[in-house]
């Protein structure tokens, strides 16, 4: 039995530059308000906008896409989004394949995208980075593309479960 299991995060240095300079000018602003002198800004008020501020930022690098691929299907979990794996059974595939596509271009960029906001005959796409992904076609017409940073793994666990899908 082979089992095949990756963890992404939103780890990007120039996500993480972007996101540092976009936290700058609403600290600033606060900052600001906090620092007049006839100002009407607590205390509690400062910590309590900056604190937001910096939580919701936070928040962001929480989100992981966990994959895993084994006997009995694929599974996958976009924390927060999904609590719980969602599980595709082998029986339920027609056709799985890795395949190189533009994130932007196909999906509207990076994370749970696709479907009925944008090119709804791609399906949807569940990816942190990069431009290589899972592609799933399933027997009930839908598609979905995980994400993978690890393509050669998952070329080769799909060789190790490829009669398990049948048309």
């Amino acid at each position: 039995m082979k089992v095949f299991k990756e963890e992404q995060r939103f780890t990007q240095l120039w996500l993480i530059v972007l996101i540092a300079i976009s936290l700058i000018v609403p600290i600033v602003i606060i900052l600001q308000e906090y620092l007049k002198e006839e100002t009407k800004m607590t205390t509690t008020q400062f910590v309590l906008t900056t604190t937001g501020i910096l939580a919701s930022t936070l928040f962001f690098f929480a989100f992981k896409l966990t994959s895993r691929i084994d006997e009995k299907g694929i599974y996958y979990k976009f924390f927060p989004f999904h609590l719980k794996f969602k599980q595709i059974m082998w029986n339920e595939i027609s056709k799985a394949y890795v395949r190189t596509y533009d994130p932007i271009g196909e999906y509207g960029g990076w994370g749970l995208k696709g479907g009925f906001f944008w090119r709804k005959s791609k399906g949807s796409a569940i990816n942190v980075s990069g431009d290589v992904g899972l592609q799933l076609e399933l027997k009930s017409g839908k598609k979905l593309l995980l994400g993978t940073q690890k393509k050669t793994e998952v070329i080769n666990v799909l060789k190790t479960y490829e009669n398990k899908i049948h048309d």
